[in-house]
């Protein structure tokens, strides 16, 4: 077993999930109450959040964008409120890095990385 972090072990080694189409409006979005899929939330106990709260919103943006696949992101993740939350996000430097190039890119707003 390894007793480091390196470049091949870690939240810096995990692929971060970038769908394109994050920002088409015809992606159905979660709302209301929801519980995150076992492969996203994976410790612990099953948790629901009630995405009408703002700290909920930001506990599972953050365990989606960390966790979560390409269609989690799309299901779970409005960029307008991830943009509104980015100071208060909680990432490894890989999905901050990643996700202020996909705004960049998509938005046309620059947001720390």
């Amino acid at each position: 077993m390894a007793n480091s972090r390196s470049s091949q072990l870690g939240p810096e080694a995990r692929p971060v999930a970038l769908p394109e189409d994050d920002d088409a409006s015809s992606i159905p979005k979660a709302s209301g109450r929801v519980r995150l899929p076992i492969h996203v939330l994976w410790s612990g106990a099953p948790k629901a959040y009630d995405l009408d709260v703002r700290q909920d919103r930001i506990r599972v943006y953050e365990q989606v964008l960390r966790e979560g696949t390409a269609d989690d992101v799309r299901f779970f993740v409005d960029v307008d409120q991830l943009i509104e939350f980015w100071g208060e996000l909680v990432l490894p430097r890989s999905v901050r890095r990643a996700w202020a190039g996909w705004i960049l890119q998509h938005r046309n707003v620059e947001i720390a990385s």
